[in-house]
C-alpha cells in the first residue's frame, strides 16, 4: 500500500510539474517583462535604439525627472566654483530635502550635485535663477532644449517637475534626454553616486551628508544612475540605466502606483533587455571624417567626425550586415564653428530602418574673412547640390 501511494504520489508530481513548466517558462527572460508603470521605455543607449516599449507616447506628468533638464543645463551654463545665491523663493520651494536657506550660497557643483542626489525642488528653482534670472525664462531654455533633442511631446513649466496641467512629457521624449545628459561626463558622476556630503560656500561650516533616491545603485548590478520621480498625481516615475558586458540601457517609466514599484520595474524590464541585446563593433570614430565647406569664415573648410564610435546593438541575434549609417550633415556651414560643435547626426538603420543617431561634430572655425571662404559663400547654392 505504501509503494502504491509512492507510486502515485510520483505520478501526481510529475503531472503537476507538467503543468506549471510552461507557466514558469513563459515568465522567463524570452517573456515580455509585465509591469505595473503606465508607461516605459527601454533603449540602447550609445545609438538610443528602442529594445521594447509600453505606451511610450502616452504623455504624463513627469515628476522629478524634470530635474535631468535642469541638471544638465546648470552643467553647461554655470561654472562648476560659481557660487549660486539662495533666493526666498527658491528657499521657499516645498520638499527642500537639502535643508536650503535664503541667504546661503553653494557652488554650482554641490548644488546641483544635492538637487540631482536627493531630488530637492527648490536647489532646481535656485539653478533656474542663476542661469536666466526667474523660472519662466528658465523654462524657456528648457523648452526649447527639449525642441533641440527631438523631444516632439514635452513641455516644461517649471525647472523641479512640481505637478503644473501643462508640464509634461512622454518615456520617449525622457529617454531622448537621459541618453543626452548621460553623455555629459560629469552629470554621470554624479547620477551614479549613492553617497556624498553636500558642503555650503556659506556659511562654510555648514554640510549635510546625502543618500541617493535611486534604490537601485549598488543593489541593481552595473547601474549608472539616473534619476527618480514621485507626486501623488504623477505616480513613480524613473530613469535609470546600468551597463553590463559592453552593453548599456536606459529605462525610463512613469506613473507607477508606488514608490517601490517603478524600481521593480526597471528591475524587470533591465533584465529582459540584458538577455536580448548584444554589441558588435561597427565604424570607428578614427576611420569617419567628412569635408564642410565654411562662409565668413578665416579658413573655407572644417572637418566633420563622429563624437563616438559607431557599436550596433543585436536584438535576438540579428544579423549585423542588416545595419548601414548614412549622414545628416551640411554641406556648407557659417562662421563661426566651436570645437565640437554639433551640427548632424550620423543616423543608424537596421533593414533600412532609422533605429538610432550618433551625433556628428566639426573643427573650429573663427568669424572673419578669407578668399575661400568668400567663394564659398559665393556658390553655395552649386555646392549644397553637389
Amino acid at each position: 500500500m505504501k509503494v502504491f501511494r509512492g507510486i502515485m504520489a510520483g505520478i501526481l508530481t510529475v503531472c503537476l510539474l507538467a503543468i506549471q513548466l510552461p507557466a514558469a517558462m513563459s515568465q522567463g527572460c524570452d517573456a515580455e517583462p509585465q509591469v505595473t508603470a503606465q508607461a516605459a521605455i527601454l533603449i540602447e543607449a550609445s545609438t538610443g535604439r528602442v529594445i521594447w516599449e509600453k505606451n511610450a507616447d502616452e504623455e504624463h506628468y513627469p515628476a522629478s525627472t524634470t530635474k535631468m533638464m535642469t541638471g544638465i543645463l546648470g552643467l553647461e551654463n554655470i561654472g562648476p566654483r560659481t557660487e549660486v545665491f539662495i533666493s526666498p523663493q527658491a528657499s521657499g520651494t516645498e520638499d527642500c530635502f537639502l535643508d536650503i536657506h535664503a541667504g546661503e550660497r553653494l557652488t554650482a557643483e554641490e548644488l546641483i550635485t544635492g538637487m540631482l542626489m536627493v531630488s530637492d525642488n527648490g536647489a532646481a528653482v535656485a539653478v533656474a535663477e542663476q542661469v536666466d534670472g526667474s523660472v519662466p525664462a528658465f523654462a524657456n531654455r528648457m523648452n526649447a532644449k527639449a525642441k533641440e533633442l527631438g523631444m516632439e511631446h514635452t513641455h516644461f513649466e517649471n525647472p523641479n517637475g512640481l505637478p503644473n496641467p501643462n508640464h509634461h512629457s512622454t518615456v520617449r521624449d525622457m529617454a531622448k534626454l537621459a541618453r543626452y545628459a548621460m553623455e555629459n561626463p560629469k552629470f554621470r558622476e554624479i547620477v551614479g553616486t549613492k553617497n556624498r556630503t553636500i558642503k555650503w560656500a556659506f556659511p562654510a561650516t555648514k554640510q549635510l551628508a546625502v543618500e541617493n533616491t535611486n534604490k537601485l545603485l549598488g543593489r541593481y548590478k552595473g547601474m549608472t544612475g539616473i534619476k527618480t520621480g514621485w507626486t501623488s498625481a504623477a505616480g513613480g516615475c524613473l530613469a535609470a540605466a546600468a551597463k553590463r558586458n559592453g552593453v548599456e540601457l536606459i529605462v525610463v517609466l512613469m506613473k507607477t502606483p508606488t514608490p517601490d514599484d517603478r524600481f521593480r520595474d526597471a528591475e524587470k524590464i533591465l533584465d529582459y533587455g540584458f538577455s536580448h541585446v548584444t554589441m558588435v563593433k561597427g565604424i570607428s570614430k578614427e576611420r569617419v571624417s567628412r569635408n564642410v565647406w565654411v562662409k565668413n569664415g578665416k579658413e573655407a573648410s572644417t572637418t566633420a567626425h563622429l563624437v563616438s564610435d559607431i557599436d550596433y546593438p543585436l536584438i535576438n541575434n540579428e544579423s549585423p550586415e542588416k545595419y548601414t549609417v548614412t549622414y545628416d550633415i551640411p554641406r556648407v556651414v557659417s562662421a563661426p564653428v566651436k570645437e565640437g560643435e554639433v551640427i548632424g547626426k550620423a543616423v543608424i538603420k537596421y533593414d533600412g530602418k532609422a533605429v538610432g543617431s550618433v551625433d556628428v561634430a566639426a573643427g573650429k572655425v573663427n568669424k572673419g574673412n578669407s578668399i575661400g571662404s568668400w567663394l564659398v559663400s559665393l556658390f553655395e547654392g552649386l555646392l549644397v547640390r553637389l
